[in-house]
C-alpha cells in the first residue's frame, strides 16, 4: 500500500475509493461481455449512489444491508470460468462490498481493501503477462511487476488521487474533478479502453 488513508477523513476515504472504483468497473463490464455473468449495471448504479452521497454532503440515505445483499451472489466463482477476467471481476465486486461496508461502519480497513484490490488486479494482470513471455524466478518476477508500466501507472494514479483528495474541499466540484482525474486516460486500471 503506497498511500496512508488514515490521514484522510471519512468523506475523503469514500471519495478516494469511489474514484478507484471508476477505474476498476470497466473490467467487470468486459467480463460480462465475454461471460454474461453478473450485473455490472447494478454496480454502476451503486457507484452512482456513492457519488450522490458524496455530492450531497453525506445526507443521501443508503440502505447498506440491501445493497450489500445484492452483491454477494454476483461474486464470480473462478472455478466456473476459464478466463483471466474472472479475477478482476472478483476484485471489483469485492471492492464495492468493501466501499459500502466502509461507508456503513467507517472502518479504515475497508477503504484500504479497495485500494489493495485495485493493486491486486494490476499485479495479477502484470504477472500473467510477464509469465507468458519467459520463466522468471519469484524475486525477478516481483521486480518486473513493480517496474511494469501498468503497475507504475496504478501507483502514480493512487498517489495523485490521494494528494488531490487530501486537499480538496468536500464539494460536488471536487467529486467531479476526482472522477475526471482517474478517467482522463480513458482506460481502466488494466489498460482496457473505457467505452
Amino acid at each position: 500500500m503506497t498511500v496512508n488513508l488514515s490521514r484522510l477523513n471519512h468523506w475523503q476515504q469514500v471519495a478516494f475509493s469511489a474514484a478507484l472504483m471508476e477505474r476498476m468497473l470497466p473490467n467487470l463490464f468486459m467480463f460480462y461481455e465475454v461471460t454474461e455473468f453478473g450485473e455490472p449495471k447494478l454496480l454502476r448504479n451503486q457507484l452512482d449512489l456513492v457519488w450522490q452521497w458524496l455530492d450531497k454532503n453525506q445526507s443521501c440515505k443508503i440502505n447498506y444491508n440491501a445493497q450489500l445483499a445484492k452483491l454477494e451472489p454476483l461474486i464470480p466463482d473462478p472455478e466456473q470460468f476459464d478466463s483471466f477476467g474472472v479475477f478482476p471481476a472478483i476484485d471489483v465486486t469485492m471492492a464495492m462490498i468493501s466501499l459500502l461496508q466502509g461507508m456503513q461502519d467507517k472502518e479504515l480497513e475497508n477503504f484500504d481493501n479497495v485500494a489493495q484490490l485495485s493493486l491486486n488486479s494490476v499485479n495479477f494482470y502484470c504477472e500473467l503477462e510477464l509469465s507468458e513471455h519467459e520463466e522468471l524466478e519469484q524475486a525477478e518476477l516481483d521486480q518486473a511487476i513493480e517496474q511494469h508500466p501498468l503497475m507504475q501507472w496504478e501507483l502514480a494514479t493512487q498517489q495523485q488521487l490521494f494528494d488531490f483528495i487530501a486537499n480538496a474541499p468536500e464539494t460536488k466540484a471536487s467529486c467531479k474533478e476526482a472522477k475526471a482525474m482517474v478517467l482522463e486516460e480513458g482506460m481502466s486500471n488494466l489498460g482496457i479502453e473505457i467505452s
